[in-house]
């Protein structure tokens, strides 16, 4: 248990969260299961009008300026996208939402609408 007034904030480092604290010169590392600290999961929709139509060198180069961007952030991740005709849907973990409009911005892209995931479901969920 925390013996102070608990005032900085807590990070995850794989299994391990680290307590920050500006009141004590002190850190306190606990170990935890990932599934304590999750990162939220979202779904971003970005209008890109011929998507569907890119070839495979546009979208190898897409991809690549989009791994330099987030070589150079923490706290977020890629997972995938799916191209449409006019969108991309793509989804990533990130600690918060802001980081996902820094992402775009940084590299360039489109965001119409970043959702965060709350549930998943699927055929096996109504059986």
């Amino acid at each position: 248990m925390w013996a102070y007034p608990f005032d900085g904030y807590m990070t995850a480092v794989g299994q391990v969260a680290v307590l920050w604290s500006a009141s004590v010169s002190a850190i306190a590392v606990i170990r935890t299961r990932d599934e304590e600290i999750p990162m939220g999961r979202y779904v971003i929709e970005r209008t890109l009008p011929g998507a569907g139509n890119l070839s495979a060198q546009e979208l190898h180069d897409i991809s690549a300026k989009s791994n330099e961007v987030l070589a150079g952030m923490s706290g977020i991740s890629w997972i995938e996208s799916y191209v449409g005709d006019d969108k991309l849907f793509c989804v990533y973990e990130a600690d918060h939402a802001d980081l996902i409009k820094e992402h775009a911005d940084q590299g360039g892209f489109p965001c119409d609408a970043v959702t965060q995931v709350r549930s998943v479901i699927s055929p096996e969920t109504g059986r």
